[in-house]
């Protein structure tokens, strides 16, 4: 029975991974970035992205959200009010969103000209870790009130992310948070990632987050992560990459 799971659960994620790569190159024919937003609930990974978005709307960017959700539009609503085009995803109970969802949603829908598309993703720091949704840059955020060991608890969140961010730095210090621990236990399951901080509260963080996903957007080079998914590409190019013999 368990081989039979495995063989299903291998099957999925690589129908996943066919879709998302193919997600990831039309999108790039029409130079849309996706960013995926992935944490746990209550990280204030929502009150983040609607600072983001406001700051992108007040310089003129052309970015769009999408928030998935398993039930309640609240969060759409919420970032709505940074004036950026917002769609609601509700997933019917599932617990995070794969490629076919995305694609089935940015079409027909994604304003036109918009170079930039946050994706916040499913509250769960499980299951989303293992879906590519063709994403150009993964970001894993956690809350200082969370506890410093949660990159040893979810390594395959925190091992997939090309940066993370830590929320809710104003309450570091009432919370006991271990900077210097948590700093460690990143590097530990992934070596070299940056961490940004962040206080959507005081907006500490918010415009340098913005400048790192508009790099992304604009070519600038991304970390490797030990496990995240990566584009598809040619035999020649993971070669030079040193990632083949």
């Amino acid at each position: 029975m368990c081989d039979s799971m495995d063989e299903v659960t291998r099957a999925v994620l690589a129908r996943n991974d066919g879709l998302a790569a193919g997600l990831r190159e039309e999108l790039a024919r029409r130079a849309v970035s996706v960013v995926n937003l992935l944490s746990s609930p209550g990280s204030g990974k929502t009150e983040l992205l609607g600072r983001v978005l406001a700051r992108a709307v007040e310089r003129g960017l052309p970015v769009a959200a999408l928030t998935a959700d398993l039930a309640t539009e609240n969060d759409a609503d919420r970032l709505a009010r940074s004036g950026a085009p917002v769609k609601q995803l509700l997933t019917d109970g599932l617990c995070h969103l794969e490629a076919r969802q995305l694609r089935g949603h940015v079409e027909g829908w994604l304003p036109e000209g918009t170079s930039l598309l946050f994706v916040e993703n499913v509250g769960n720091l499980v299951c989303p870790a293992s879906y590519d949704l063709g994403e150009s840059l993964r970001i894993v955020l956690m809350a200082v009130t969370e506890g410093e060991d949660k990159p040893l608890k979810y390594p395959t969140a925190f091992g997939s992310a090309h940066l993370v961010v830590l929320t809710k730095t104003d309450l570091a210090g009432p919370a006991g948070f271990d900077e210097a621990a948590f700093d460690a236990h990143v590097q530990r399951v992934n070596p070299g990632v940056e961490v940004l901080r962040s206080c959507a509260r005081t907006g500490v963080g918010v415009d340098a987050l913005l400048e790192r996903v508009l790099a992304v957007r604009d070519g600038a080079p991304v970390h490797r992560p030990p496990l995240a998914p990566r584009p598809h590409t040619h035999a020649h190019e993971d070669a030079e990459a040193g990632l083949v013999p």
